[in-house]
């Protein structure tokens, strides 16, 4: 590549025959020459995407950034030149477009005879209606006697409509001739041609009149507080002022949290999906499918504690997937070396060789046995062969056995011999030391593999263990995740990746095709760093005791950050596009200038046309070399340009020197990726693929190396590349430093829902579970990737700045919650209160926050479509997780950051139990329980003081009174629910509980009585009233 000297962009060298936006063929213009888009640097682009990046897009070509001409035959779009009024002329789509609806159309029969027909539709329907003469304020403006002239307008037009894909050459039935009148057969295969055509998606706004009445309110209720604050500050309550000097730090920041939770939601969005058109587009009869390959990547740690029958029900719904099984690859990651978990898959792949093509004749939904059959629901609803029902008894029977082994295998796991675990062949198990083993890949069905009960082929399994040894930080799932990202880049180097929790099964077989809606969608899927869909759940009880759905996040928050740079990494559910893990920038593309005209004074309209055509030739110029500049990121330089590994080991030879000096050198991708240039090889290859006359054994021999423990020092592997290290919630991290980068995600919701996974319905399991999620916010508070200041030189916009803020910060509102949950207990114990007497116009403040407070719910309720009960239960849990679970995660993560003092936490048990919310009322001891208790004692035991004192003062007493009342009845509304789980279904509560609550409480409401730091102090004689003696 060179630059050329003038100020004309450079000419484009390279293979002309594929359009590099869509990778359809360019295909021929009228004069049966390739079409050329850009007629400046001549980039291949083809017809099509030429007229929508026209019509749609900025309408500049995007290799040298010059604006789009009008080619012949295309429609007209602001902006084009007075010049192109010449392309016009000789259009047969122009010069034949009805303009009086009296005209006559004129039809081709299959012998090459015109005729003239009246109240006949056009054959060529999607074009226009074809007319013989076009009559304008009734004078005869132009008409066609000849034949021949006729014929040759019809075979332009009709060449025209080849190269833009809505007419093949052999449409036209037994005549074979151009001319020959379609039948209703071609009509249907133009219709699906021009459908092809059409987005792959949608976006689809809050209706006006549920969004802003809900940003109108947003606003009053941020200056209603901004009022009732400037009261509080400026009326101190001074009989009670530490108390009123807390509370007013407290509210305060409630108010910056719900500033950072409330805006952004300012832009929520939904989104449509098109699976029909996505189809249509890229699985044609006849041709090869051009679906994009896809790697699933399954997460497991320690069998005993994720049961290996979820984990199997995971992979058989992937297997069953609906899509080309060629294309779909399952990585199952055993982070614990489980023998168990690797005799289990091998049961699970051959019981695949009869669930998957049981799945795809019957079109059964979910695709995960154990669920399917568990359905309490009519499976015979639109099911027509007759022989389903044999079929489905037979399956089910045949699954049951196959529980009854993997039950076996569990069983058999929970006695591990003395000298340790032993295979099939009779060789020891080399995991049998968990924290020192090899690395081990085992790779089941697949193209080598064994087909199904049909003869099909089945998609692929591979079993991978990544190498651990002592000395070694091996950074838990993060890092068993990068392994995963190597292995794939090795064995299949699919372009998008899909991650799920063992837990989590498939419960859409189209949801891989939805996710390719987006991924695959020649404008926006470049600029996509992954699609994340929301988590759905099973066996959670009716009423959601522990909002364990968390619908509030995922169908409120998650909403509004579609609306701005896309929603957060949740950890599972969610399709990555590779190349935003190798930590790539997304494709820029520069917005076209602003319309200027030649007005004087310059600044009339924006400047003169001049200096803007000086900019745009000077971008034309250096157009090129931006294009080929090494992909930057966190001030490095990176290249993501295709070439194969023999090429990097080559020398680069036949490349021209502006392409040479773009590629970092051998040196420095290792220093990146690691030393593998198997992997290095494939990391340049932007579409995915394995490079040409590679054989399987080589590449799991490197796939092996590729997974020890010792590859990713002195690399940019966690740091840089894939998930990222340094908190145990790796998924906030990962996608926060991708959209620092600039890359945009996008949030899918299909109407069934895609994933559904198991949640922990215990209280403790439940709490330590959000104790878990907590740690590592504030593991990313106290660390160099803080939103607060980190990535302020990226693309990250400060809307969803604030969005990241909140996800590390919220914490910390344990500390003012736990104080504030205190306060009305106090208050009640002393008679103090943290408010003075209010008159009417202060009141009103306080009034018109409760109303904006409510009504600012129940709009976020109609545009969101979540219940009252879910909202409910989601405040309940917030204050219940926020004085128990944050609070210690604030400690224990100061503790680990400045002292280096590690927490390890089990797994969260999954429930496997077969009664019905059995874990529900289960019962199981952790110091996270004890502030809830002490509160909920503390303040029962202020509204019993509070309302004695109160029967003692008389009348006069009541008063006051009832403000105090209603904030610890807030209180214990909102703890409810933890109450409800102490008690348990026996109403039995351990001992333990009961007495470090009641103690602390105790121990609490004495030291206050005897202290009573509200009493004024006497610092004279004390003076006693004197007796009758005196």
């Amino acid at each position: 590549m060179s630059a050329s000297h003038d100020h004309s962009p450079t000419k484009f060298k390279g293979s002309n025959k594929i359009c590099r936006v869509c990778s359809d063929e360019i295909g021929i213009n009228e004069n049966r020459e390739t079409f050329v888009a850009c007629k400046e640097c001549r980039f291949p682009v083809c017809r099509p995407c030429y007229q929508y990046e026209r019509a749609e897009g900025n309408q500049c070509c995007p290799h040298c950034n010059t604006r789009y001409k009008r080619h012949k035959g295309c429609p007209r779009v602001a902006g084009d030149d007075e010049d192109d009024d010449d392309y016009d002329k000789d259009d047969f789509e122009d010069e034949f477009q009805i303009k009086d609806h009296s005209a006559v159309p004129v039809t081709v029969n299959g012998n090459g005879e015109y005729s003239q027909h009246k109240n006949v539709q056009s054959a060529f329907s999607l074009a226009g209606s074809v007319t013989g003469k076009d009559y304008e304020g009734g004078e005869q403006k132009e008409s066609y006697s000849e034949p021949d002239e006729w014929k040759d307008r019809v075979q332009k037009w009709k060449i025209r409509q080849e190269k833009k894909g809505l007419v093949s050459k052999d449409n036209h039935g037994g005549g074979g001739g151009i001319n020959d009148p379609p039948d209703d057969d071609d009509d249907d295969d133009i219709n699906l041609l021009a459908e092809a055509r059409q987005p792959l998606w949608r976006k689809v706004p809050i209706p006006s009149s549920l969004i802003s009445p809900y940003r109108i309110v947003i606003i009053l209720r941020l200056i209603i507080l901004i009022f009732f604050f400037r009261f509080r500050i400026l009326t101190p309550a001074y009989d009670a002022y530490p108390l009123w000097l807390i509370s007013v730090i407290c509210e305060i920041w409630f108010g910056f949290s719900w500033v950072l939770d409330q805006f952004p939601k300012w832009y929520p969005i939904t989104r449509e999906t098109y699976l029909d058109r996505l189809s249509i587009r890229f699985e044609r009869e006849g041709e090869p499918n051009r679906l994009a390959p896809v790697d699933v990547f399954v997460s497991s740690v320690d069998p005993l504690k994720e049961p290996p029958i979820i984990t199997a029900n995971t992979v058989l719904s992937i297997l069953a997937v609906d899509y080309p099984v060629e294309k779909i690859t399952c990585y199952v990651s055993d982070d614990g070396a489980s023998m168990l978990l690797f005799d289990t898959l091998a049961e699970t792949a051959e019981f695949a060789r009869r669930w998957v093509p049981f799945c795809k004749k019957y079109a059964v939904e979910p695709r995960a046995p154990e669920y399917y059959f568990s359905e309490k629901i009519d499976y015979l609803k639109d099911k027509v062969q007759p022989t389903f029902v044999k079929d489905r008894r037979a399956m089910k029977r045949e699954y049951e056995e196959f529980k009854v082994r993997i039950n076996a295998l569990v069983a058999k796991a929970m006695k591990k011999p003395e000298e340790g675990w032993v295979m099939q062949d009779g060789s020891p198990w080399p995991g049998n030391n968990t924290r020192d083993h090899p690395g081990m890949i085992q790779v089941y069905l697949g193209s080598e593999g064994a087909l199904d009960v049909e003869g099909k082929e089945l998609s692929r399994l591979v079993y991978v263990s990544r190498e651990k040894r002592p000395g070694y930080q091996h950074h838990k799932k993060a890092g068993a995740m990068n392994a995963l990202v190597r292995v794939a880049a090795v064995l299949t180097n699919s372009p998008f990746m899909l991650n799920l929790d063992c837990d989590h099964y498939i419960n859409n077989s189209k949801a891989v095709r939805e996710a390719m809606c987006f991924l695959m969608d020649p404008q926006l899927g470049k600029k996509l760093c992954y699609v994340q869909f929301p988590q759905r759940f099973d066996g959670i009880d009716r009423h959601d005791r522990y909002a364990n759905r968390n619908v509030v996040f995922f169908d409120i928050n998650m909403k509004g950050l579609d609306g701005l740079q896309g929603p957060v990494y949740v950890g599972t559910g969610c399709v990555f596009n590779r190349q935003a893990l190798y930590g790539y920038d997304p494709p820029v593309s520069e917005k076209r200038p602003k319309m200027t005209c030649d007005c004087w004074p310059s600044w009339c309209c924006g400047g003169s046309k001049k200096p803007n055509s000086k900019k745009k030739g000077l971008k034309s110029l250096f157009g090129l070399v931006g294009s080929f500049k090494k992909k930057k990121k966190m001030g490095k330089n990176y290249s993501r340009k295709q070439f194969d590994l023999e090429e990097i080991e080559e020398g680069l030879e036949g490349y021209e020197e502006l392409e040479k000096s773009s590629l970092m050198s051998q040196k420095n991708f290792e220093k990146r990726f690691g030393q593998s240039p198997v992997f290095i090889a494939s990391t340049l290859k932007e579409d995915g693929g394995l490079p040409e006359g590679t054989n399987s054994s080589s590449l799991v021999k490197e796939a092996i190396h590729v997974i020890s423990c010792g590859y990713e020092e002195k690399t940019e592997w966690g740091k840089e590349i894939g998930w990222i290290y340094g908190s145990v919630t790796e998924d906030i991290l990962t996608g926060f430093k991708m959209h620092c980068r600039g890359w945009k995600s996008v949030y899918c919701m299909p109407k069934r829902p895609a994933f559904k996974g198991s949640a922990p319905i215990n209280l403790s399991d439940r709490l330590h579970q959000v104790l878990r999620w907590a740690l590592g916010s504030v593991e990313i508070f106290l660390s160099r990737h803080c939103p607060l200041w980190y990535g302020y030189g990226g693309n990250l916009k400060w809307l969803s700045r604030l969005a990241y803020i909140n996800t590390i910060v919220y914490p910390f509102t344990s500390i003012p919650l736990l104080a504030y949950c205190t306060v009305p207990a106090v208050c009640l114990l002393t008679g103090k209160f943290i408010i003075p007497t209010l008159n009417n116009f202060t009141s009103i403040w306080f009034m018109a926050l409760f109303l904006s407070i409510i009504i600012t719910g129940v709009l976020e309720l109609r545009w969101s479509g979540v219940s009252i009960e879910d909202w409910w239960r989601n405040e309940q849990f917030w204050v219940i997780g926020g004085v128990s679970a944050h609070l210690f995660a604030v400690f224990q993560g100061l503790l680990k950051v400045l002292f280096g003092v590690d927490t390890n936490f089990t797994v969260t048990a999954k429930a496997a139990d077969d009664a019905e919310f059995g874990e529900l009322y289960l019962f199981k001891w952790t110091t996270l329980l004890i502030p809830p208790t002490t509160l909920i004692i503390l303040n029962m035991v202020g509204v019993v003081a509070g309302v004695s004192d109160a029967i003692n003062n008389g009348y006069g007493g009541w008063g006051p009174l009832f403000g105090k009342l209603f904030f610890a009845f807030w209180v214990i509304v909102h703890l409810y629910p933890f109450l409800k789980g102490l008690m348990g279904r026996q109403n039995r509560t351990p001992t333990i509980v009961v007495l470090w609550s009641v103690l602390l409480a105790s121990i609490f409401s004495l030291l206050w009585v005897r202290i009573d730091p509200f009493l004024a102090k006497q610092t004279g004689p004390i003076l006693k009233q004197c007796g009758v003696e005196c």
